[in-house]
């Protein structure tokens, strides 16, 4: 089954071929950073303005790079949600309109689904079951995965998100939109322990993650720094350091924990901060200790991509999964609890 893939949730446009026997065979991306790094944040309204003119040249593209035509496929899939409602919309109705025309099935695919089973693009992939730790925009989640659709929340975070937490405390030390490279470029010039900021919810049992206090901290570190008149690049770059710590630790900590409380010694790490240089030798050491093992999708896969949902998409239509003629989906909000099995 050839499924072409298509994600448009937020700011990158994504397009996909994956061929169930050959495995992927193009891709392409678009994203918007530099358009909206100038407002220091994703504008909702541009973002679906340039998906709309980015998505047809980008599938013709990833169709040629491929050797096919559109009536070589057997499938489209797409994004659904979670998402900007406006953003989703431009990649469903691009779907159905030519699934409709081809005479051929479209699927509406879940996006954190996407991230969690990017690793299976890989030539080694995790096999079930595993621990994920899904770390993608508003999204940070350790999820139990014993099957495609067999999920089990372990934990989320109540508040802020790890990536998001990163973009506020990059803004307040005045670097670019996205805030997790900037932060992380920032960080390897500061000065390991001269600052240490709290690792929240780590004092307590439990798998729940909370990132707007330390983002208080930051805030109220750098104003201080900012009071004294002491905020120079080098201060700068400790908040940097204390900042990428403190996220990291959390993370590894409440990973560990998920390790111990389902007994596996497999974990997935995905989404834009599995990124993280620090964060995977943080965990790679983690696992050395236990006897366990890390894996990752590939770099230029960890953010938003048409191949994960072009694989995920495949895995649903295969065994049958399909949308309602004209019914698309768009859904700015869907827990990834209630997807079920194929």
């Amino acid at each position: 089954m050839r499924v072409l893939g298509i994600e448009t949730s937020c700011d990158e446009t994504g397009v996909a071929l994956f061929d169930t026997e050959q495995g992927l065979a193009a891709d392409a991306l678009h994203s918007q950073i530099a358009m909206h790094a100038e407002y220091g944040g994703v504008v909702p309204e541009l973002a679906s303005r340039d998906h709309t003119r980015r998505l047809l040249p980008l599938i013709q593209r990833v169709l040629d790079d491929a050797g096919m035509r559109r009536q070589d496929l057997d499938a489209i899939a797409y994004t659904a949600g979670p998402g900007l409602v406006g953003a989703l919309m431009v990649g469903a109705s691009t779907a159905h309109g030519m699934a409709r025309a081809l005479g051929i099935p479209v699927l509406g695919v879940h996006h954190m689904e996407g991230h969690l089973l990017a690793p299976m693009l890989e030539d080694d992939p995790p096999d079930f079951p595993f621990v994920a730790l899904l770390v993608s925009g508003g999204h940070t989640q350790l999820v139990e995965v014993t099957g495609i659709g067999r999920y089990r929340l372990l934990g989320e975070s109540v508040d802020d998100a790890a990536g998001e937490a990163f973009d506020k405390a990059a803004k307040m030390l005045g670097l670019d939109y996205p805030g997790g490279p900037a932060v992380a470029r920032l960080a390897e010039t500061g000065s390991p322990g001269r600052l240490r900021f709290p690792r929240p919810m780590t004092d307590r049992p439990g798998l729940d993650f909370s990132f707007s206090g330390l983002k208080t901290h930051t805030l109220t570190t750098i104003r201080q720094f900012e009071a004294e008149g002491t905020l120079d690049d080098q201060a700068r770059a400790d908040v940097a350091r204390a900042f990428e710590d403190a996220v990291v630790d959390t993370l590894v900590i409440k990973c560990r924990r998920a390790l111990d409380a389902t007994g596996l010694t497999r974990l997935v790490v995905a989404g834009g901060v599995s990124a993280n240089q620090r964060l995977r030798e943080r965990l790679a050491h983690e696992a050395g200790k236990r006897d366990a093992r890390v894996y990752y999708p590939r770099g230029r896969f960890c953010t938003d991509n048409g191949a994960m949902i072009a694989y995920a998409g495949a895995q649903r239509l295969r065994a049958g999964q399909r949308d309602e003629p004209g019914k698309m989906q768009a859904v700015p909000r869907w827990p990834l609890e209630t997807l079920g099995e194929p």
